[in-house]
């Protein structure tokens, strides 16, 4: 496990290439899930963990990473299926998301893959709009589901996308009303936030879901 992600730096350098590179997980089945390798910092063994009171149902508890507490988040349980019981050989997830830092439980790490977005598909038309997936691929004929990690965490810590008055009355942000800008996210809900919080500022946003799509757009606008 120590090496599965030793330099995510250099695996997330694909500028100029319409590619994802994801990382594989169990939660408490045989399904596999995956999510994007840009937001993963680290992946390692649970220390030992603390728990809280009055926490979040999907909420865990909470632990010391050199320094750092972080809370633990079963993310199988945060995503409707049958919760994880941890133990000292679990593995969490340590991501980043909206700058801030957690930790979720999976039942085990497979691999990192880097897929071209021609192998990305989204979520079938049948899940509905409570689901939480970014997207679909297929691995050795299997069916790997891209969990929209965002849409779970606004979930348990509700995303606050408002601006300060105070922040708002800044003269320099004058020069913002007006403005165009593109927004690349495989995630809705990051999406989303982008749009209410930019909005505030009077600035035009356009999405596109990832690269390939917002370079498109880019060249229409040319």
């Amino acid at each position: 496990m120590a090496g599965i992600l030793d330099s995510v730096d250099q695996r997330t350098r694909l500028v100029g290439q319409n590619r994802l590179e994801i990382l594989m997980f169990r939660l408490s089945g045989r399904q596999k899930f995956a999510i994007n390798v840009f937001k993963v910092q680290e992946v390692v063994q649970l220390p030992k963990m603390t728990l809280m009171p009055h926490r979040h149902g999907s909420v865990c508890g909470v632990v010391n990473l050199r320094g750092q507490t972080l809370p633990v988040i079963d993310l199988s349980r945060a995503i409707g299926l049958r919760p994880l019981v941890p133990d000292e050989n679990s593995t969490i997830i340590v991501t980043e998301y909206n700058r801030s830092v957690q930790a979720f439980l999976v039942g085990g790490v497979d691999r990192i893959l880097n897929l071209n977005w021609e192998e990305v598909l989204p979520p079938p038309a049948t899940a509905g709009r409570q689901h939480y997936l970014t997207a679909i691929t297929k691995v050795e004929d299997q069916l790997v589901e891209v969990i929209d990690v965002e849409k779970v965490l606004a979930e348990i810590v509700p995303y606050d996308s408002s601006i300060s008055p105070e922040r708002l009355a800044d003269p320099v942000l004058e020069h913002a009303k007006g403005r165009e800008v593109l927004c690349v996210d495989d995630s809705g809900v990051a999406l989303a936030q982008l749009r209410s919080t930019l909005g505030q500022l009077g600035i035009i946003v356009h999405t596109a879901s990832d690269g390939l799509k917002g370079l498109g757009k880019l060249k229409a606008w040319a």
